[in-house]
């Protein structure tokens, strides 16, 4: 099957960042860049999903938020994508067999929040993404701590990199994680709907 993907060289590391984006705002495009710096990729995907399993509110139509995400975004390594859409992938571990088949020859490294590696055993098949890609995992304060004694943080401690080491994470064979503290900005998307700026309609 052919899918509408970003354009990538052969080797090159891409960052994919998962989500609702309902709706997309300043903070996505801020953890983008600093996954490109922190990390040493070469393009990062956002990957807008049709809806979060995790979720029992459905979000906003994709073709609206793909649209919002690519208005805001002015990043020539920084791509727009609804592959989930199109390969019809529900859960994470899913999406990332089906990228990598479509995509062989690219590296591609997983880019969550703390939030989320704090709760990430409870994802589907959540063993199986860290053994199949690096995870680059962004800390804002006060999440550092239940984020690094998490079931998984745990679990997974040996296959952790040093900050310092975090520009060769798209490099290395999974399974390989990298924490690092970024300063975040005060916006999130659940403040923004609950604010009235997004229109579901």
């Amino acid at each position: 099957m052919r899918f509408n993907l970003p354009y990538h060289s052969p080797g090159q590391r891409i960052g994919l960042l998962g989500g609702s984006f309902d709706p997309p705002h300043v903070g996505h495009v801020h953890i983008s860049h600093e996954a490109l710096k922190r990390f040493g990729l070469d393009q990062v995907w956002w990957l807008v999903s049709p809806g979060n399993p995790l979720k029992a509110r459905g979000p906003a139509p994709l073709e609206q938020r793909l649209q919002a995400c690519r208005g805001l975004l002015q990043h020539p390594r920084i791509h727009v994508s609804d592959f989930e859409a199109q390969a019809g992938t529900r859960y994470t571990a899913q999406t990332l067999a089906a990228l990598q088949k479509a995509r062989p020859k690219a590296q591609f490294v997983w880019l969550m929040g703390a939030d989320n590696l704090t709760q990430f055993d409870q994802w589907q098949d959540w063993r199986q993404i860290m053994e199949r890609v690096p995870i680059g995992v962004m800390a804002r304060p006060g999440q550092r701590i239940a984020a690094q004694t998490s079931r998984a943080a745990r679990i997974y401690d040996f296959a952790r990199l040093r900050k310092r080491d975090g520009q060769m994470l798209g490099q290395m064979q999974a399974p390989a994680w990298c924490f690092v503290n970024v300063p975040m900005m005060n916006i999130s998307s659940t403040g923004l709907r609950q604010s009235g700026a997004w229109n579901n309609v």
